[in-house]
């Protein structure tokens, strides 16, 4: 009996052992490298442009012959979707640092009606010949959309209307830099 009962102990370890084992987290997989699918032009057409749009369309004042008209934001729903153009225009900026992401499609024009712009290749050199002024200015436009969520969740219609300019701002700077720095237009640089 003392040989079964060994046997059996001896059994029972190992399946202790291999359980314990087995349930042991994986080790943690490599961080995957995200995969650009789409051109910066097709990020800022889609989610860039639309969403600053929002943004600095919410608030406005105009004359009109029954007086000064204010449009601003009232309801909890305009403010929840001004909230959400603003978090998806501050993650379009990641979204645009993406190492391999190309500025547009082979053969693409970008400044068609723009000729002070560059081209597609020249931007993209520029760009990837400092990534880092890049994410710079990819920072400077989260940071200013940052200001004008604070005032969204706030719900101050004066503050959101003060934030559209530092929002301008960011991007000029940017295209400035990468799409049209020979522009020689009165306050193009």
């Amino acid at each position: 009996m003392p040989k079964y009962f060994l046997i059996g102990a001896a059994g029972l370890v190992l399946c202790l052992v291999a359980a314990c084992q087995a349930a042991k987290p994986a080790a943690p997989a490599a961080e995957a490298t995200p995969t650009p699918i789409f051109t910066i032009r097709e990020v800022m057409k889609a989610m860039v442009e639309p969403r600053a749009d929002s943004l600095w369309n919410a608030v406005a004042t105009s004359s009109t012959a029954a007086g000064i008209e204010t449009k601003a934001p009232t309801t909890d729903e305009e403010w929840a979707k001004l909230r959400y153009e603003a978090v998806t225009l501050v993650e379009a900026m990641n979204a645009i640092q993406v190492p391999g992401r190309k500025v547009a499609r082979p053969g693409e024009k970008i400044g068609e009606d723009a000729p002070e712009e560059l081209s597609p290749e020249q931007i993209e050199a520029l760009i990837n010949q400092d990534r880092a002024s890049w994410a710079m200015f990819a920072r400077a436009l989260q940071d200013s959309v940052m200001v004008a969520l604070k005032t969204i969740d706030a719900k101050d219609v004066d503050g959101l209307s003060n934030a559209g300019s530092d929002i301008d701002t960011a991007c000029e700077n940017c295209h400035k830099k990468y799409w049209y720095p020979n522009d020689k237009k009165p306050g193009a640089n």
